[in-house]
């Protein structure tokens, strides 16, 4: 009996290159191929040459991208980091979600297609990380909401949120039209590393994701390609 086609690439699923350099981050790109469309490159390749790889996937490769800076900084800084960023014609780029932040990296992405995302609190933190950091006390769903909602009204095109704070923004009436984007997504049984809210794929996009983020669980599994065709199997399916 003849196994049905692969499903074609979905961009909802937007993986992560959090690899040092730009050879790792083509070999994975190769191995992967055609069955995914839309990548993530952030802070930890950009001296290994992650604007260039950005610059070269988009362009010559055809692929969607998500360059993952989190900007923080005074206002006029941030507006002249992100209107250099806007040049390159890429797709998302992720600042703080402080509103003068938000504020600022409007102007600089202004007359380009660029989307900005709000970072509300990263999902690699918890409670304890809050306590640590001396933010505000309060439940972190409360926060993390609070901080998206703060950001939408500053004008960001969207937000990045933990799966589990995904459903109250997405009730938010600030938040129609709004891209939620959501790493911590692990596929069944993958490894949390170093997330600590975090849900499955298929989870994530039921509560009203609208691209999950996802790395090690794809391009360090024995065949990366068929870790991407299982998570856009299990996104389909949701």
């Amino acid at each position: 009996m003849s196994q049905p086609a692969p499903l074609p690439a979905d961009d909802r699923l937007i993986v992560a290159l959090d690899v040092p350099n730009v050879v790792q981050g083509l070999e994975i790109a190769q191995r992967l191929g055609d069955q995914v469309s839309f990548y993530k490159i952030g802070l930890g390749m950009l001296t290994g040459g992650g604007l260039a790889l950005a610059n070269e996937m988009k362009h010559e490769m055809g692929k969607r991208i998500f360059l993952d800076m989190k900007f923080f900084d005074i206002p006029a800084t941030v507006e002249a980091a992100v209107r250099g960023i806007a040049r390159f014609d890429l797709d998302f780029l992720t600042v703080h979600g402080d509103p003068h932040v938000v504020r600022a990296a409007r102007e600089g992405a202004a007359g380009s297609g660029l989307k900005i995302l709000a970072v509300t609190v990263l999902t690699a933190m918890d409670r304890a990380d809050l306590d640590a950091s001396m933010i505000v006390p309060g439940e972190m769903a409360d926060i993390v909401t609070e901080r998206a909602d703060r950001a939408f009204a500053a004008g960001a095109d969207g937000v990045i949120a933990s799966p589990h704070e995904v459903a109250r923004i997405r009730a938010l009436p600030s938040a129609a039209g709004r891209l939620i984007v959501t790493p911590g997504v692990r596929p069944m049984g993958a490894a949390a590393n170093d997330q600590k809210r975090i849900a499955t794929p298929a989870d994530a996009v039921r509560a009203g994701v609208d691209h999950i983020v996802v790395g090690r669980p794809v391009w360090n599994a024995a065949d990366p390609a068929a870790a991407a065709r299982a998570i856009v199997a299990e996104l389909a399916g949701a």
